[in-house]
């Protein structure tokens, strides 16, 4: 039975990155970040984002994934588990790039990093795209690191939706921030002050890839209560290299 309160939401379902029968409980009407599963504490995108790995790349298991930014819960700590060869990376500024970081993970800016061409099965960010202050470098970068028939695989809040997407934050020629917008932040898992927002995506956000690197992409839409799957913001996006 689904109780829909004001306070948010109560139910029973299947977690899929845990893979355990759980229930699933919202103290929030915001329930991008505050419906959570009882077990492993993940949220409904990423529950969204393992459910589309699971169903659109059989035998991920032994895929080569690089996923960056990765947290600490759900999906990333899934595929870590699991995945035959897996490489998470974070971005520490003012260290030096491809070396390791004394926090066990490798340091990588995701518009200018040290692997090899086509070194990737599968290239995994969660709410991380919009934190990009050169998202066309980004994703060109993820398209090269791919193996042709490789996918990133993202979620990113897309809070303009059918309207184009607006540029909140940008960088100055001497390397100072332009802030077009109120500054925004979201949590950083290694970063205490949190992760300037540079856009507000819309559904543009494809054809944008797509010109920057070459990549298709799908939006997939998943809303199943039974999955812990409902949301605010909860599509995940698949570009294709082929």
């Amino acid at each position: 039975m689904i109780f829909e309160k004001k306070c948010g939401l109560r139910n029973k379902g299947y977690c899929y990155c845990c893979k355990k029968e759980v229930a699933f409980n919202a103290v929030s009407d915001w329930l991008r970040d505050h419906y959570l599963c009882q077990n492993c504490g993940c949220l409904p995108r990423e529950r969204a984002l393992m459910y589309c790995i699971e169903k659109f790349f059989k035998g991920w298991e032994n895929y080569a994934i690089h996923e960056s930014s990765p947290v600490n819960r759900g999906a990333s700590k899934r595929l870590k588990r699991e995945a035959r060869d897996y490489k998470a990376s974070q971005f520490f500024l003012n260290y030096p790039l491809g070396a390791m970081h004394p926090s066990g993970f490798m340091n990588q800016d995701l518009e200018n990093q040290s692997y090899e061409d086509g070194a990737f099965d599968l290239v995994v960010t969660q709410d991380v795209m919009e934190h990009i202050f050169d998202p066309a470098k980004a994703f060109q970068e993820i398209a090269r690191t791919l193996k042709h028939g490789g996918a990133h695989i993202f979620t990113v809040p897309m809070v303009n939706k059918e309207k184009p997407t607006e540029i909140w934050a940008a960088k100055n020629e001497d390397g100072t921030i332009n802030y077009l917008r109120e500054p925004e932040y979201h949590g950083n898992p290694v970063d205490d002050q949190g992760s300037l927002v540079t856009r507000h995506w819309g559904y543009d956000i494809t054809d944008f890839i797509f010109k920057s690197s070459g990549l298709q992409t799908t939006i997939v839409y998943i809303d199943n209560i039974d999955l812990g799957i409902r949301a605010e913001f909860i599509e995940v996006l698949i570009s294709r290299k082929y």
